[in-house]
């Protein structure tokens, strides 16, 4: 009989196909095919993104959810939710997810010049009405790139044009900006607001919101120069300082609760930290990790890097899954990447187009596949 192992599975979810709880469950079947007797802790991971509110609430005691209605980021009503976590000062945490109040998914076709952070904006007015102390943003997953003025206009503030109206929703809106108000703005909670994103890019220019990001969410070169052009404008009027790290994360949210007051954080760690992945990780002898896209970006502080870097300290091997690796094209092994083992499940499936048909049907048989290594 093999010596028992203990396998960390902490995969980050594969977006438009599976959460990180499914992925997880996925490799965890079909490792157990082979290995039946090992200890799989499994431990869903976000970095600020999509799912990052229910893998803080899977590791919480005490968390509940509380559901909200707000407005979409095209206008429609959402049917969303934020977390309260109770904390030793009595108070509470209150955790709101930009993806599921404002995120890509909630829009089709996309709306690069007037989608919006309102609801988002919304959900955290409904955590601070009830009565959270210290507020958790996380912020991937955005559909807009309107610098955070939604998410602010919920919160009090007003954009204005030249004549004292209202400047209409959405980084296309901001074309007509004259002056800020924050006279009106609410006050941010006495214990902070801490921001939780995987994104370092400022907000304007060459790796700007508008530049970088503009595109996934259906901005042509016109809009993106559009886009660039409004955000630099307020920056002019919100003041602050535009070319801090991470004010570019969702479309520019970053820079806009940077203006409220807020600190940003790297999500990967800050998730990592609450569900207690460090310490799994520490009494591991295998680490699997995953995403849906592996690429140059995923190095800057997404799920995979942030888990292969606790992997580093200790002596377990790790292993990379991703829908796609492209950074490193059709390679196998760590091929740079740092990881001991990567599997492509688009070359498992032999195109992007099969694996993505059957992505838990892939990720099984890779995690069946890396156990079949260790039955000696």
């Amino acid at each position: 009989m093999p010596t028992p192992l203990t396998v960390t599975i902490a995969p980050d979810s594969f977006k438009g196909t599976l959460s990180a709880d499914d992925a997880a469950q996925a490799i965890a079947a079909g490792w157990r095919v082979e290995r039946p007797g090992d200890t799989l802790l499994l431990t869903p991971m976000a970095d600020g993104g999509e799912g990052s509110l229910d893998a803080i609430a899977r590791a919480t005691e005490g968390a509940r959810r509380v559901p909200v209605s707000v407005q979409g980021p095209d206008d429609r009503p959402v049917a969303a939710e934020w977390l309260f976590l109770p904390d030793s000062a009595g108070g509470g945490i209150g955790v709101v997810e930009l993806a599921n109040t404002s995120g890509i998914t909630l829009l089709n076709p996309l709306r690069p010049l007037d989608a919006h952070t309102r609801g988002f904006g919304q959900a955290i007015v409904a955590a601070l009405d009830g009565g959270v102390t210290r507020l958790v943003l996380a912020i991937g997953g955005s559909s807009s790139t309107d610098g955070g003025t939604g998410l602010l206009v919920a919160l009090g503030a007003r954009f204005l044009d030249a004549s004292g109206g209202p400047v209409a929703p959405g980084g296309g809106g901001l074309a007509a900006l004259d002056r800020a108000d924050l006279s009106g703005l609410r006050p941010p909670p006495v214990g902070g607001v801490s921001v939780l994103s995987d994104v370092t890019h400022p907000l304007l220019g060459a790796s700007g919101a508008a530049v970088v990001f503009g595109p996934q969410k259906g901005a042509d070169p016109h809009a993106v120069r559009e886009l660039d052009h409004n955000l630099a404008r307020l920056a002019a009027a919100l003041g602050g300082d535009p070319t801090e790290p991470g004010t570019g994360a969702a479309g520019g949210a970053g820079y806009g609760l940077r203006a409220w007051g807020a600190v940003l954080t790297p999500g990967a760690a800050a998730v990592g930290e609450i569900v207690g992945l460090p310490r799994r990780i520490a009494a591991s002898d295998v680490v699997i990790t995953g995403e849906g896209r592996f690429d140059q970006q995923s190095l800057g502080g997404k799920v995979p890097s942030y888990v292969r870097a606790c992997a580093a300290h200790g002596s377990a091997r790790t292993c990379l899954m991703a829908g796609t690796v492209e950074w490193v094209g059709a390679a196998k092994g760590n091929a740079g990447t740092g990881f001991d083992e990567v599997y492509s499940l688009s070359e498992l499936a032999g195109s992007v187009e099969s694996a993505m048909r059957d992505p838990a049907g892939w990720l099984s048989y890779a995690g069946r596949h890396l156990a079949r290594q260790y039955r000696v």
